[in-house]
């Protein structure tokens, strides 16, 4: 089986997690091997009570302002956005669907879709004093890619441009899966897109005592 598929029922929604088998054996080798071995694991060893509680990575509602996002107009992801929807119009009844589905079925670099993931009280400093809970912080990734050794964690955002916090979430969610794999937040990129742009950038470039300084506004 090239894609395995399974659904989660956790808070929020619906979630279909999908990997794609045969790209992730070629992309997740040496250092990245731990990645292969958590997306197989998420089929049978996904802590679901964890998703039914606590904070999520979707409703966070405040801006890391020293990222450094890059704005790129025409970039590959707007594409294969663009086809996707044109593609599986029919197929899918979600925009996110048409486009994950898409990508993970025709693009070399695309892994994985609706990856589950959670962070720890006890993985992060500022963790109480933002979140004021030891519920862990879980979320699902809409894409996961992999190029020249470094994962991609992306979301698609239909509306790009408007978004105010994508880029927390998506940092976050990169942070979470970097704990999860314990693979180094250097080896990770981030970003969220639409068919007409997309908005990239470094994790690593965000250090946690500047995050722990964006929280005392919060």
């Amino acid at each position: 089986m090239v894609i395995r598929h399974t659904s989660f029922d956790h808070k929020g929604g619906r979630y279909h997690y999908r990997i794609h088998a045969l790209k992730i054996n070629e992309l997740c080798k040496d250092f990245l091997s731990p990645l292969r071995k958590y997306l197989e694991d998420m089929f049978e060893q996904c802590p679901h009570d964890y998703f039914q509680i606590g904070p999520r990575g979707s409703a966070l509602k405040f801006r890391l302002d020293n990222l450094n996002i890059k704005h790129a107009k025409h970039h590959d992801l707007c594409d294969w956005t663009k086809l996707g929807l044109e593609k599986n119009n029919e197929r899918y009844n979600t925009a996110h669907s048409q486009v994950q589905v898409f990508m993970l079925e025709n693009d070399d670099k695309t892994i994985a879709t609706e990856i589950p993931l959670w962070l720890e009280p006890e993985e992060a400093e500022f963790y109480q004093s933002l979140f004021r809970t030891n519920d862990p912080l879980t979320g699902h990734i809409d894409l996961l890619r992999v190029e020249d050794n470094k994962i991609w964690v992306l979301d698609y955002k239909p509306n790009a441009h408007m978004e105010k916090f994508a880029a927390t979430q998506v940092y976050f969610y990169a942070l979470m899966l970097s704990k999860r794999t314990k693979i180094p937040i250097e080896k990770f990129r981030c970003g969220y897109f639409d068919l007409n742009d997309c908005y990239l950038f470094r994790p690593d470039e965000c250090s946690l005592p500047k995050i722990k300084n964006v929280l005392d506004f919060y």
